[in-house]
């Protein structure tokens, strides 16, 4: 392979009396032409080299055609409306749709018309209390800055009272008066990569200008995120505040009374606590405070701090979930990561444990309180998703929509396998394939994994999976240390000093995939995106003989300066920062992908993919990665970064764009695997 020069500039930085020079820092600077150009040059090498894959369009076509299924989201009412979602097969955006009665439906807000190339995507939608006023927001390009747009949902007519400028930010109304949201100054300079760090939160009334806004909380306690949301019944403001992704402050706001002053519920960040909902006076809060699997407790608003709460639920073995409908809690319990659902009333008194159609991921059961059916989705990695509707009454569930897709999901299983990861620890992993595979060694595997921020792994069908199966592909999912399957402590043991536990449990998944013959080093794949990207970085820099194929996506790859771009000192709580101590500078230097790159070292095949207007992760990491990995590659894998242009960190991101990356990485997976040709053939 022959790559384009990437220049470098020597830049040092010292920490703790350790000079690192960091000679692509200039990458960083996505506002340059010399960046731009250097964008250019690295994807015409790519897609050069993606053009020569013999069955590259077989791949785009079959993704194309499985992907071409109507999609129907869940029913829900708003005024005199019932609304729902959907996707004809192969629209870039799902529309929405609503009706009234036996009315035919009709499309209400189509997103597939934002923009030319579908690159405008639709982000939040929130209803006024009647139903006659809507808010939603747009991210244009895939960034995190959104505009939010009024319309008046009888008419379907856009007001004059459009929002710009608005980040991390829900919308929730004040009965039908206007809403809350949150948002930070624009940064000087690039909006899509400074840093970020006072949000705040604003009440705009219906009918003025966004200048007449007011600023509710964040000028005074200054915070890295902040929210604010109204309870259903319109008597209370809740505000929660954070300065990283991990523990919050809540507060809370009589909206009856003009002026009531904001009340403190919880001081610290600690732990993380929310309220569920209220009745009255009485607050119902989710907690993992004493509690690290989450319980549910009540308390008096006039008297709301721990001391006076009273568990309602109280903490099982199990990671606590919660939503509400209908007047009731329903209590989504992780097993071993699949769901457990139990029914409960407002005073832990035990209603029922819902009966699911079998063993996966469900997900769902939020209704307003005068509700009398709750729908809720049910799936796992081979049942692609069907929505059900539960009787609040008797309990008993029916299928409501199950999609027709082109995928004989009988033909497929999933195995629930435990293995033991370096230091003792015993790790669950979904193995999922078609029936009857030979386990020879031989089988093309994609391993892949997030282990971080407490985000849980649930099993969920994907398409695109799917027809990495059809081609006889296995695809394993471990659920390691820093996620939340087994709650708090299981988080906490993947971060700062312990982040290598995650590296070192996914190791083991791929040692376990080759000790049992599922695969072997040349025909395994490793894949995650985000901190999944750091994840697969940090692995093939540990371990680079153990895989033949490396998907970093989106990835958070330089570890020393992260928290320096939009809103990544939030991490920290996971992470720790290169400031912090010379022992966390050391240790996140210790497996920072960029700094553990080695000459003379030969890589496996590497496909990194980020996006030019990821303002999430800045494409940065990805840019110094790959140039860095480029330098430094021994023998003849190719290292090759994808750019997506006019895209950002993956939501709302075209159904298009997304059928040709992945045509991409798999093509690229089973090139570099030594297939000639497709496992399989589809027409």
């Amino acid at each position: 392979m022959t790559y384009p020069i990437t220049k470098k500039i020597d830049t040092i930085t010292n920490y703790f009396g350790t000079n690192v020079n960091d000679p692509y820092r200039w990458l960083e600077d996505d506002m340059a032409l010399d960046t731009q150009a250097w964008v250019v040059e690295q994807n015409k090498v790519t897609f050069d080299y993606l053009a020569k894959i013999p069955y590259r369009e077989d791949l785009r076509q079959r993704l194309e055609k499985l992907w071409n299924y109507e999609k129907i989201g869940a029913p829900f009412k708003e005024g005199d409306y019932t609304y729902f979602f959907k996707n004809n097969g192969l629209q870039n955006q799902h529309v929405l749709y609503r009706f009234k009665g036996e009315e035919t439906p009709e499309i209400f807000l189509d997103p597939n018309t934002f923009s030319e190339d579908g690159t405008t995507s639709l982000g939040g939608l929130s209803f006024s209390e009647d139903g006659n006023t809507v808010a939603y927001s747009i991210s244009e390009g895939g960034s995190d800055w959104r505009k939010v747009i009024f319309m008046d949902a009888i008419t379907k007519t856009i007001l004059e009272d459009t929002l710009i400028d608005v980040k991390f930010s829900g919308l929730s109304w004040n009965e039908n008066k206007g809403v809350f949201y949150s948002s930070y100054k624009k940064p000087k300079g690039s909006e899509l990569s400074a840093k970020t760090d006072q949000h705040r939160l604003f009440y705009h009334q219906l009918g003025t200008t966004q200048k007449e806004d007011i600023l509710i909380f964040g000028e005074h306690i200054k915070r890295r995120y902040i929210g604010g949301y109204v309870t259903e019944d319109n008597k209370y403001l809740i505000i929660t505040a954070a300065e990283s992704t991990s523990g919050n402050e809540l507060y809370f706001k009589d909206l009856t009374n003009p002026n009531s002053k904001i009340i403190t519920i919880v001081n610290h960040f600690e732990n993380d606590t929310y309220v569920l909902d209220n009745l009255g006076e009485t607050l119902l809060l989710v907690t993992n405070f004493n509690a690290p699997n989450k319980r549910i407790v009540k308390v008096n608003a006039l008297a709301p701090t721990a001391e006076n709460w009273i568990d309602v639920i109280p903490e099982t073995e199990n990671v606590l979930s919660p939503s509400k409908a209908g007047g009731s809690i329903f209590a989504n319990y992780m097993v071993d990561a699949v769901s457990a659902v139990k029914q409960y009333d407002y005073s832990g008194k035990l209603i029922r444990e819902i009966q699911l159609p079998g063993i996966g991921s469900a997900g769902g059961f939020g209704e307003k309180k005068d509700a009398k059916i709750t729908y809720y989705t049910f799936t796992n990695y081979t049942t692609p998703g069907s929505i059900y509707a539960l009787n609040l009454e008797t309990g008993v569930s029916e299928l409501y929509k199950k999609p027709a897709i082109d995928f004989d999901a009988s033909a497929y299983e999933s195995k629930q396998v435990f293995y033991t990861s370096k230091d003792g620890t015993k790790i669950p992993m979904l193995i999922s394939y078609k029936k009857g595979i030979e386990l020879n060694g031989k089988n093309p595997t994609i391993l892949y994994g997030y282990g971080g921020f407490n985000i849980s792994l649930t099993p969920s069908f994907s398409i695109t999976n799917a027809v990495w199966m059809e081609q006889g592909g296995i695809y394993a999912v471990p659920n390691l240390r820093g996620g939340g399957e087994y709650g708090k402590k299981w988080h906490i043991a993947g971060t700062k000093f312990q982040k290598q536990n995650v590296f070192d449990d996914f190791i083991a998944a791929a040692e376990f995939l080759i000790e049992n013959k599922y695969t072997s080093p040349k025909f395994l794949a490793i894949s995650g995106g985000s901190n999944g990207g750091l994840l697969v970085g940090a692995t093939m820099t540990q371990r680079p003989d153990l895989m033949k194929v490396v998907l970093p996506a989106v990835g958070v790859l330089d570890m020393l300066r992260y928290h320096t771009f939009t809103a990544g000192a939030g991490w920290a709580y996971d992470y720790g920062t290169a400031e912090d101590s010379k022992e966390m500078f050391e240790y996140l230097m210790g497996y920072s992908p960029v700094h553990c790159l080695k000459k003379g070292v030969s890589y496996p095949a590497t496909l990194i993919t980020t996006g030019d207007h990821d303002d999430r992760v800045v494409p940065a990491h990805s840019f110094k990665f790959a140039a860095e990995l480029q330098s430094k590659q021994e023998g003849k894998n190719p290292t090759l970064i994808r750019i997506e242009t006019n895209a950002g960190h993956g939501a709302g991101t075209p159904i298009s764009k997304t059928i040709e990356q992945y045509a991409d990485i798999f093509g690229f997976t089973f090139y570099n695997m030594g297939f000639k040709k497709l496992p399989k053939k589809h027409n």
